[in-house]
């Protein structure tokens, strides 16, 4: 009997030591992660989506990192996306969702969704979601919101000159310090 004793205090002992050990190695993590981050100069941003509900800036920083496995779909009508759309977006009105982009985009893929307004963008969310896409977002504030934030645009609409400083490394390295700037008040 003495024993068991012993070896359940032993057991015990053992759990106690092990779970003290894995919570030190948490705060160390942790430490160790808010340490590096704070001294990166520019956070990266997410690489998948984590919200129903994105940002014009969340997309803005992840086509300015480069970040491939992603889709803009405009879900409005053809003249509508025709006249104006955010460069590299796929038009794909939302009668034709989910059928049109089955054979076209993989269900795991990030897809970022804008229309004529929230709502409308909403719908095409759940039709998708509805057809086993998982990373689907709607993108608040749709076209209005991405020009105000100085989006990359394309269509017929938009053929306008560049300003002066388009060219200028240094005032677009200042602006995209901007928009940093914004992107971290905004969270």
């Amino acid at each position: 009997m003495n024993n068991i004793n012993t070896m359940n205090n032993i057991k015990d002992n053992v759990e106690q030591a092990f779970q003290e050990a894995h919570e030190r190695e948490e705060s160390t993590l942790e430490k160790a992660k808010k340490t590096f981050n704070s001294k990166l100069p520019i956070s990266t941003p997410a690489a998948s989506i984590s919200n129903s509900v994105v940002s014009v800036h969340e997309l803005k920083s992840r086509l300015n990192w480069g970040e491939p496995g992603l889709t803009i779909l405009d879900v409005r009508d053809r003249d509508a996306f025709d006249d104006c759309r955010i460069l590299g977006a796929m038009n794909v009105p939302l009668s034709t969702l989910p059928d049109a982009v089955q054979s076209v985009l993989q269900h795991k893929r990030d897809i970022y969704v804008y229309g004529n307004s929230d709502e409308e963008s909403t719908a095409a969310t759940d039709l998708l979601r509805g057809a086993g896409f998982y990373q689907v977002a709607v993108l608040r504030g749709g076209l209005e919101a991405w020009t105000k934030i100085d989006g990359s645009i394309d269509g017929v609409a938009t053929n306008v000159e560049p300003g002066p400083d388009a060219y200028n490394v240094f005032s677009r390295l200042k602006e995209f310090a901007s928009e940093r700037a914004t992107e971290k008040s905004l969270k």
